[in-house]
C-alpha cells in the first residue's frame, strides 16, 4: 500500500519498501496556484454555509403557500399571494444554482457510475482531470456568454413577474452568471488539485485538514 506523511516540511512518499524519498518540490508558482484553489475552496463553501438555511425556510413558504391555498377555497378571500409562490422558487433557484461548485468540491453531485468506482484512484483522478478540462470548463464558458444577453436584457427592461404581484425576475436571472462563475472557479481548483494528485501523489492540505488520499506514482 502507497501512503504519504509529512516530513521537514515537505510531502514524502512511503512505498511499498522501507525507503522514503522525496517528492519533488513544488514551484512557487504550484504553491500559488495551491492556495487559489484553497481560496475558491473556502469562498464555494461560504456560499453553501450562506443558502443552505433557505431549504427549510422554502419548505416553511411553501407550507404556508398550501394552507393559503385551502383556506382561500373554504373562507373565499383571497389569502394566496403571487409573490410568495415567486418566492418559494426563487429560493429553490438559489439553493440549486449556487450549490453546485459545493456539490462538485465535495463529490456530492449525482454520478452515473458504471466503471468508476471499479478503477484505481489514480485512474479516477484521470478521469476528473480531463472531464472537467474537456466537458465542465467548456460548459461553463458556453453559459455564461449565453446567459450575458439574457440578463443584460432584463435589467435593461427591469423584467417584472408576468404575474399580478408577482417579484422582479431580472435579480433571480442575474444568479445565472453568478452559479456559473463560482462553478467554473471550482472546476479550476479541481484542475489545479488533480494536476497536484497525479504529479506529486497527493495534495497539500490546507489548515486543520488532513492528506488527502495518496495516488500511486506521479506524472
Amino acid at each position: 500500500m502507497v501512503c504519504a506523511c509529512r516530513e521537514d516540511g515537505e510531502w514524502r512518499i512511503l512505498g511499498r519498501n522501507p525507503a522514503i524519498y522525496p517528492i519533488r518540490s513544488r514551484d512557487t508558482r504550484m504553491r500559488a496556484l495551491l492556495a487559489f484553489a484553497r481560496a475558491v475552496g473556502h469562498l464555494t463553501d461560504a456560499v453553501y454555509a450562506a443558502i443552505r438555511w433557505l431549504t427549510l425556510v422554502m419548505i416553511l413558504v411553501g407550507a404556508l403557500n398550501a394552507l393559503a391555498r385551502y383556506a382561500t377555497r373554504y373562507t373565499g378571500v383571497s389569502l394566496a399571494s403571487n409573490a410568495a409562490f415567486d418566492l418559494q422558487w426563487y429560493m429553490f433557484s438559489l439553493i440549486f444554482l449556487l450549490g453546485a461548485a459545493y456539490g462538485l468540491r465535495h463529490d456530492v453531485h449525482v454520478r452515473v457510475d458504471v466503471l468508476y468506482g471499479r478503477v484505481a484512484p489514480r485512474t479516477r483522478a484521470w478521469i476528473d482531470l480531463v472531464g472537467t478540462v474537456l466537458f465542465l470548463v467548456p460548459f461553463c464558458v458556453m453559459m455564461l456568454l449565453t446567459s450575458w444577453p439574457a440578463v443584460r436584457n432584463s435589467w435593461a427592461v427591469r423584467e417584472g413577474s408576468p404575474d399580478p404581484g408577482g417579484l422582479a425576475r431580472y435579480p433571480i436571472k442575474t444568479v445565472l452568471l453568478v452559479c456559473f462563475a463560482l462553478l467554473l472557479l471550482q472546476a479550476l481548483a479541481q484542475i489545479i488539485t488533480g494536476i497536484a494528485e497525479l504529479r506529486d501523489g497527493t495534495t497539500e492540505p490546507s489548515a486543520g485538514e488532513s492528506p488527502g488520499t495518496p495516488v500511486p506514482g506521479g506524472l
